[in-house]
């Protein structure tokens, strides 16, 4: 029995038990709607809210897709800070986590099904925002740069999703209601997923080029609108993603020290 316990997940149950996770961590979200809708919708609500009745973004073919692609920008963000700081702060609240924690599967497979849950509400949440685009605005990009954008939006993402889980793992779950907010919206706001970067004073302009949240939405607008990319966009996005991966590593290590030793 001993041996059975300890021996490693297989190559072939790994996937299965990452699946399980999964199916298991989205079930859990549409149960409750308020978490579905506040993912879906708000991207979607300030797009029709703050640029369509501005003609003169809405009109413009590449404004209109700039425009949406900041908001793409901010959908991908919330929802990997919200969906990993506070999910995984609630979850290591709960009697049930430091049982999966002590089995021999180890954390991967629920890791995992955890990202995958995430990368799904995150690509969920693109489609209000692009839908409204369509619909009310004069957007328009090729397709082959509408395919890039998105994939870009998502590998643009890497960041924040490591910025939530460090929230989680290092706080409780009211704090990491808290910090999540905190993070998430003066991000949003300097970044220029609200208000383009041209529209900045200049001190706010040159501080904006060092935070992911701008890297990000440089590289995607660029990606959607043709516009030159900013040689800092790259450099910045791959800075912080190494930083947030070792303090994750960290976090997660911690956690793991102060519950299980």
């Amino acid at each position: 029995m001993t041996t059975t316990l300890t021996r490693p997940v297989s190559t072939v149950a790994f996937p299965r038990l990452a699946l399980v996770h999964y199916r298991y961590g989205f079930l859990e979200t549409v149960r409750v709607p308020m978490a579905v809708l506040g993912t879906m919708l708000f991207p979607a609500l300030a797009l029709l809210f703050f640029v369509v009745p501005q003609r003169a973004v809405a009109g413009d073919p590449l404004a209109a897709a700039a425009a949406t692609a900041q908001l793409a920008v901010f959908a991908v963000m919330s929802t990997s800070v919200f969906t990993y700081g506070i999910g995984v702060a609630e979850d290591r609240a709960q009697p049930f986590d430091p049982y999966l924690r002590t089995l021999p599967a180890g954390p991967w497979p629920r890791m995992v099904g955890r990202v995958l849950n995430g990368t799904t509400w995150s690509l969920l949440g693109l489609v209000p925002p692009i839908l409204v685009a369509v619909l009310l605005t004069e957007a328009s990009i090729p397709f082959d740069r509408f395919l890039l954008s998105v994939l870009l939006v998502m590998l643009a993402g890497i960041p924040f999703l490591l910025i939530g889980l460090t929230i989680g793992y290092l706080m409780s779950s009211k704090a990491a209601t808290a910090v999540a907010q905190v993070v998430v919206f003066p991000l949003a706001f300097a970044g220029g997923l609200f208000l383009p970067p041209e529209t900045f004073p200049g001190w706010l302009d040159t501080l904006s080029t060092f935070l992911p949240s701008r890297a990000a939405r440089d590289l995607v607008v660029s990606a959607a609108t043709g516009a030159d990319l900013p040689a800092t966009a790259l450099p910045v996005l791959l800075g912080w993603t190494v930083a947030f991966a070792l303090l994750t590593a960290y976090a997660y290590r911690r956690d793991e020290g102060r519950r299980f030793h």
